[in-house]
Formats: structure tokens, sequence, C-alpha cells
């Protein structure tokens, strides 16, 4: 099993590069058979993130476009944030729900824990299913307002052929709902 594989020793981590939002550090690392390499990784802030897969009805998906600066356009995709000091993943979710599409849910089921490109990043993020949602609005930090997209259940494959909704975790979060609604039939 890959659990009883030994991992390698860290020798030591230097923080090499730093900005307003991301630290990154070099870890010195010994492997079990002698060799040494220096790899670079994102440090991560501890807190863990949330993404809300919000089931408005039992035929509509909700759905966000805001804008992403990685690939300078608009994108479609779920909710999501970073857990706040003193929240457990369940609070931060309904908090980013009632920020970004204006609803609280009454129901929320964890899907999955997920990382992305774990290689460099260390941060992990919980994907919930929301539902039984009421409307209930929070100010939240984006920019501009979000624009909330109602999306039929029985469209799908729509979706995914959409050029604007390309980002793995969200993507991600689309098979975990279909994985759990086929688990409901």
């Amino acid at each position: 099993m890959a659990d009883d594989k030994q991992k390698p020793e860290i020798l030591h981590t230097e923080l090499v590069a730093e900005s307003r939002l991301f630290k990154v550090e070099a870890v010195h690392l010994r492997f079990s058979n002698g060799v040494e390499r220096v790899y670079e990784r994102m440090r991560s802030s501890g807190r863990g993130a949330v993404m809300l897969v919000p089931l408005l009805d039992a035929e509509t998906l909700l759905l966000i476009r805001e804008y992403s600066a990685g690939t300078h356009s608009y994108e479609l995709g779920f909710p999501k944030g970073l857990i706040d000091p003193g929240e457990d993943a369940m609070e931060a979710g309904n908090r980013e729900l009632m920020e970004e599409i204006g609803y609280g849910a009454r129901q929320l089921t964890h899907l999955k824990q997920v990382t992305l490109a774990p290689g460099y990043f260390g941060s992990r993020m919980d994907i919930l299913l929301a539902r039984d949602l009421y409307p209930e609005q929070r100010e939240g930090d984006e920019p501009e307002p979000l624009e909330v997209v109602p999306w039929p259940l029985d469209q799908l494959d729509q979706l995914m052929a959409r050029p604007d909704f390309s980002e793995a975790r969200s993507i991600c979060g689309l098979f975990l709902l279909q994985d759990w609604l086929n688990k409901e039939e």
C-alpha cells in the first residue's frame, strides 16, 4: 500500500518568495534511498476552503458567473471560499452560500475533500452538497455582484460542453453530484 511507503525526511524549509496572497517555500528533502532534492511548494495557510454544489430544488442546480483573474475571463462555477478562523467547513459553506448566491442551506452533505495539484499546493477543499435552500443574503467580499445562474439538472451534459465551465474543482463537484444523485435513486 502507498500509505506504507516511508515519506522523505524534511531537512529544512525556507521562504523563497512572498506576495500578498502566496508564500513559496523551498523544502529540502532526503528520500529513504539517500537522494536529496529541493522541492518548491505554496505554503498552506492551514485554513482550508469549501465549495458548494447548491440544489435549488429537485430539478435545478445553482451556479455563479464570476471574474477569474488567472484566465482573464468570466467563468461559470460553484460558490467557494476560505474557511474563516473559528469556522468549520459546514459553517463556512453556509456563509459562502449566503454571500455568493443569497441562500442558506438547511442541509449540507459532505461529498469529498480534494486537493489541487498536491505536488505544489498543500491546501484542501471540502466539497459540500447544499439542499433545502432558503433566501438569505449576506455581504461578501466580491468586487462586483455575482451572477447567479440556475441550471437544469437534466442538461448537465450541455453544462460540461460549455467553454466557460472549465474550472477543475467545479467539474469535480458536478461528478460528485451525479454520483450522489445516482445513489439516491
